[in-house]
């Protein structure tokens, strides 16, 4: 029986388009299962795509060198797009007070990464920059970053150099973060359960999340006066949900015109900080039940889903609640977290609206705003081709000294305003968790799988000698040394809880492995929250960072 058919397709050397998608499929399949190995807790995640393309590479498998950059790229761009739009809504936010400090602090070691890779360019004197800018990415586990400065070069051997240094630096950039934490705890005697309980004790004090509280109206001077008017006296954000009257007993839905008067019962939501200054103003708190009041008659509370893409970013106060509705918002829920239901609050597509009053006047709500989770699970397509379409003009303009962003900075950039700005050009950004993951993960295979594949075939005769054990060597100190420095500055100077610094460390890598194993050593998802605020700017500025270096040594 003739196999040959066989061996065309599975055999190495082969440029087919069969060949090449079998390839493709084994490299990323069995990547995808090893990373998903644990070992002491640790995994590589998606980047042993790369290791296996590599080795795949250096048995001789090839693929045509048009399509590997077809692909190479469009994977690239597809996954920069997807980690832009996911991103974008904290990027600006991530500017505030809260996370400045943690954010200037994860760029401080951003710029001494560079530094160090400059001061190995210039005392050591026999290492290729570009060699250096892959250890680098390596080094802080940062794949966006190799990406941009390979697309910046636009040369074969310089891309396969870059990848070689990657793969070279990335192991040890996973353990070096990791051992970063344990050195830092280690340096200030930093006990897990201590940092833990003072992380629950600040929580229990927490002044911003919305309370709900039950007030019965005491204060004389008040009576009479309608809630537009106690706004105008309080001086402070608050809804009033449902309202008892002291004549009648009946639950009632106020609005802005609504006059309280002395014996009535309301009920409150209104931020932590102003629980106090509300009841100085209004009256006593009161003990009760409002879901099961055997009063309430017609009166309910239910979430709303806005799934129609014409409400995307207009203020929940344009929605006239109370008087085309008979309705009061008491809070928008979105992505989990509770927001005060203040007039002026933008919403966004996938927005949950907590509203009180007459079931038949929800229902009429709910069919204006969709209240359909199938609509929400459709794709943008429109959104993303049309980012991405911009993302390649903007990546193409030249900024100034032979300098562009290219096909990962520019839809980078595109990405993060769309979803910021995106609902003033009636854009829905809105992409499903499941939804942006797919998208992601695809690009990023496609890309590892390429660039490992490429630069596999000379990968052990560059990597497995005194050249390659300097590159590990360089990669470590370019990992370990930011993280020691920018962690004794946070704990030692500003006394930042250390579960934040696990988290900061992590987001300012980019570093998911890093991050899975401060949530698992610590049981609490604080360090999530460092991450997700310092990761949209690192991230920017890691991209900007590995593709300035390439363009100001070779561009």
């Amino acid at each position: 029986m003739d196999f040959t058919w066989l061996t065309s397709l599975l055999g190495p050397g082969n440029y087919g388009l069969a060949s090449t998608i079998v390839l493709y499929s084994f490299v990323i399949a069995l990547g995808v299962f090893l990373g998903k190995l644990k070992v002491a807790g640790v995994s590589l995640g998606v980047t042993f795509v790369l290791f296996v393309g590599i080795v795949m590479g250096h048995l001789g498998y090839v693929v045509n060198a048009e399509v590997l950059k077809f692909i190479r790229e469009f994977g690239l761009i597809l996954f920069i797009f997807s980690i832009g739009i996911q991103v974008g809504p904290g990027f600006f936010a991530s500017f505030k007070k809260g996370g400045m400090r943690l954010n200037g602090l994860a760029v401080l070691g951003i710029a001494l990464n560079v530094l160090i890779v400059l001061a190995i360019y210039y005392i050591d004197g026999n290492t290729q920059i570009e060699a250096l800018v892959g250890v680098m990415s390596g080094a802080v586990t940062n794949t966006p970053g190799l990406a941009a400065a390979q697309q910046a070069v636009d040369n074969p051997e310089s891309i396969n150099i870059m990848a070689m240094g990657y793969a070279a630096a990335y192991p040890l950039g996973v353990c070096g973060i990791i051992g970063a934490m344990f050195l830092i705890k280690a340096l200030f005697g930093i006990r897990t359960e201590k940092e833990i309980q003072r992380i629950e004790e600040e929580a229990a004090l927490n002044q911003q999340k919305p309370d709900f509280i039950s007030i019965e109206v005491t204060n004389k001077l008040i009576d009479g006066k309608n809630l537009r008017q106690i706004h105008d006296i309080i001086k402070t954000d608050f809804v009033i949900s449902r309202m008892i009257r002291a004549t009648g007993g009946d639950i009632i839905i106020p609005t802005s015109q609504t006059e309280i008067h002395v014996g009535d019962k309301i009920y409150v939501v209104i931020s932590s900080q102003d629980v106090e200054n509300f009841e100085a103003v209004i009256g006593v708190p009161y003990e009760m039940n409002w879901e099961d009041d055997e009063n309430q008659t017609s009166v309910v509370s239910r979430r709303i889903l806005i799934t129609k893409s014409e409400f995307n970013g207009v203020t929940l106060g344009s929605l006239r609640l109370h008087s085309a509705y008979k309705l009061n918002a008491t809070r928008v829920n979105r992505a989990g977290v509770d927001l005060l239901a203040s007039p002026d609050l933008r919403l966004q597509m996938g927005d949950r609206i907590v509203v009180v009053g007459d079931i038949n006047d929800i229902e009429r709500l709910a069919n204006k705003l969709g209240n359909s989770m199938k609509r929400l699970n459709e794709p943008n397509i429109i959104t993303i081709f049309v980012g991405i379409l911009f993302g390649i003009i903007v990546g193409s303009i030249n900024v100034g000294f032979g300098m562009k962003l290219g096909l990962a900075g520019g839809p980078l950039v595109v990405a993060i305003l769309l979803s910021r700005f995106g609902y003033k050009f009636k854009l829905v950004t809105y992409t499903s968790s499941s939804a942006s993951l797919m998208l992601r993960e695809l690009g990023i295979c496609l890309f590892l799988a390429s660039v490992g594949i490429s630069s596999g075939a000379g990968f052990a005769e560059t990597v497995f000698n005194s050249t390659g054990m300097w590159w590990v060597i360089w990669g470590f100190i370019i990992t370990f040394v930011p993280l020691v420095v920018v962690g004794c500055i946070a704990r030692g100077v500003y006394k930042i809880n250390f579960l934040y610094i696990m988290g900061m460390f992590s987001g300012g890598y980019t570093d998911p492995p890093a991050l899975a194993y401060a949530n698992g050593s610590t049981g609490s998802d604080i360090p999530a929250v460092a991450y997700s605020t310092v990761y949209p700017l690192t991230m920017f500025l890691r991209v900007v960072a590995a593709q300035g270096l390439i363009l100001a040594f070779l561009g």
